[in-house]
């Protein structure tokens, strides 16, 4: 979050503002569901599958994996890549809370 003052919020906050950030691209978005789809690792094809360069995928790829959400494994000259089980149960968990604290108002406040 660099000068936005990170520190003066809470873990959960942080950890959440990374996860919304690394799903706050199309790109990153269907690369999951590319995995999620697959239900395996992918190694290197998902360039032909997604409208998209390869230098472009690396770097949506990292940003998914310095979020977490993904891991990266290196097998021979191929980088695979597939969900993170845990850290995606943590992300469902946690913004099920987030999401499930809206309790809605009866009148229109705005």
């Amino acid at each position: 979050m660099g000068i936005t003052k990170s520190d003066s919020f809470n873990a959960i906050q942080n950890k959440r503002a990374l996860w919304f950030k690394a799903l706050g691209h199309p790109a990153r978005i269907a690369i999951l569901e590319l995995l999620i789809n697959k239900q395996a690792c992918i190694c290197n094809d998902m360039v032909d599958e997604l409208p998209l360069s390869q230098s472009t995928v690396s770097q949506h790829l990292k940003e998914l994996k310095e979020a977490g959400i993904i891991k990266g494994e290196i097998d021979g000259q191929k980088i695979c890549y597939c969900i993170d089980s845990q850290v995606w149960q943590e992300i469902q968990e946690e913004m099920n809370i987030f999401f499930s604290s809206y309790k809605k108002i009866d009148s229109d406040c705005c």
